[in-house]
């Protein structure tokens, strides 16, 4: 049987990949005219990890599945931006906190009010019962694909 659309045929990963791609290059291009474009995709995951009471470098590098070194330079970039500070860690010793910054949290929401923008614009184009259907259709996927222990975003692509 000939489907209606031949992309219907292509692989569900190749789908699910395709679509992850472009929503992100649409998210990341208009963050940048904005003037965010000194956030990369991976410092956003971040921000969004250190929301509320912040995180230490070790947690941050288990939350995102990078390593400490990796972690360390991103901090650093983000510090020197002005988006996180190190904070003295409340056990005390030599472990620090990190925290985002006011510009942080003005950045989230911008970044916020955009994807809301974007999928309001999809859904104007494919139809809210559509959109619906596939939040519910991906939901049931991660809870089965996962067990039920629903994993993180990790940049592992």
């Amino acid at each position: 049987m000939e489907s209606a659309d031949e992309l219907t045929d292509y692989e569900l990963i190749y789908l699910v990949g395709m679509t992850f791609q472009l929503l992100l290059g649409e998210f990341v291009g208009r963050l940048d005219e904005r003037g965010y474009e000194e956030i990369r995709p991976i410092d956003g995951m971040a921000l969004q990890v250190l929301k509320g009471d912040g995180a230490t470098g070790t947690e941050l590098a288990a939350e995102l599945g990078i390593t400490k070194q990796a972690v360390s330079g991103m901090v650093a970039h983000l510090e020197e931006l002005g988006y996180v500070m190190r904070v003295e860690h409340p056990s005390g010793g030599r472990r620090q906190l990190i925290q985002l910054t006011e510009k942080a949290y003005v950045h989230l929401d911008v970044a916020g009010a955009v994807l809301h923008d974007l999928e309001s614009e999809i859904i104007g184009r494919t139809g809210r019962i559509s959109m619906y259907t596939l939040r519910m259709t991906l939901a049931e996927m991660i809870r089965t694909l996962s067990g039920g222990d629903i994993p993180p975003l990790r940049p592992t692509w």
